[in-house]
């Protein structure tokens, strides 16, 4: 028994040290957003005070545009996902692009706010801020669900309407990144927010992607460092608490303005039926469904989806 007893504490002792191996190799605290400015925010870069925030935005094209495009990003991401299409539609439009609060650079709520609503207050603000009275508004998941949330309680202040595997029904996901359930876990998420190894956001990132060959490291590396800024991960946790999926649906025919859907046919997140479920009671709506793309088609291949953007702007 002494030997068996002198064995099983070995193990333990064994697999302790492996624990901490792998914690230390995964420590990750929060990273000043000072240390991240020059490699995510070089020009056209800039920072607005807003809310309390310094919100991080790019704002390209003719300023003579009387309806610039807004281009709301999703959870974990950043303004660097539309990257694609700012640089197609700057030429002729005026593009807008943010940080949302709790995400990139802009950082969290100082007061802890991540409803909704709350978000639709913040857009309000910012678009006054800029001039902008009206705009066309393209959000992808969770930005999807800004994007019309405000078409429906400031109609005046959207002219069109870009879903792009939208957030706003009740949905069943096929499968979820691990970042987002660890996210959803409240006991680690004190774990979490020091300790996150780089091969969790890649997962994540691949999870998402039709075609997870067209991911690069320094794809990566954005999502990774971006994560890192601090107070993201705090907030992550309570985008998911306050903001459940669904929560406004019974809202989305209200939906009054030409709206174009885009979708990934291999999103495993919001699987393509949400896709109908928008086209059906959004009165007039168009769909396009990319076959290989995933849950962030824009980012994934821009010159296709933002072809199909431009067919609908030009209408």
């Amino acid at each position: 028994m002494a030997k068996w007893t002198k064995v099983l504490g070995g193990l333990l002792l064994v697999l302790g040290v492996l624990v901490g191996l792998g914690v230390v190799k995964a420590w990750a605290p929060d990273r000043d957003v000072d240390s991240l400015k020059a490699r995510w925010a070089p020009p056209p870069s800039q920072f607005v005070g807003l809310m309390g925030m310094q919100v991080h935005l790019r704002d390209e094209g003719p300023r003579s545009d009387p309806q610039p495009i807004v281009l709301l990003h999703g959870t974990s991401a950043s303004l660097h996902t539309w990257d694609g299409w700012a640089e197609a539609l700057k030429g002729q439009r005026r593009v807008i692009r943010m940080d949302l609060p709790g995400f990139g650079l802009t950082g969290p709520m100082p007061d802890g706010n991540y409803q909704l609503t709350h978000y639709v207050d913040f857009l309000v603000a910012l678009l006054d801020q800029l001039g902008v009275k009206q705009a066309v508004v393209a959000g992808n998941s969770f930005g999807g669900g800004l994007a019309w949330k405000l078409a429906v309680d400031h109609p005046e202040r959207v002219s069109k309407l870009v879903l792009v595997d939208a957030a706003g029904y009740p949905y069943d996901p096929t499968s979820v990144p691990i970042g987002f359930k660890v996210a959803q876990i409240p006991w680690l998420r004190p774990v979490m927010e020091n300790v996150l190894p780089r091969s969790m956001i890649e997962s994540s990132v691949r999870n998402v992607y039709g075609d997870p060959s067209r991911i690069t490291p320094v794809l990566i590396d954005r999502y990774f460092e971006l994560t890192l800024r601090a107070g993201n991960r705090h907030a992550l946790g309570e985008r998911f608490r306050q903001s459940p999926g669904g929560q406004y649906a019974a809202q989305i025919p209200s939906v009054k303005q030409p709206t174009l859907i885009l979708w990934g046919g291999q999103d495993r997140l919001i699987p393509p039926d949400n896709a109908d479920h928008f086209q059906h009671d959004i009165a007039g709506s168009r769909l396009v469904v990319f076959d290989g793309l995933g849950h962030v088609p824009h980012e994934e291949d821009p010159a296709a989806t933002v072809a199909a953007v431009q067919s609908f702007l030009a209408r």
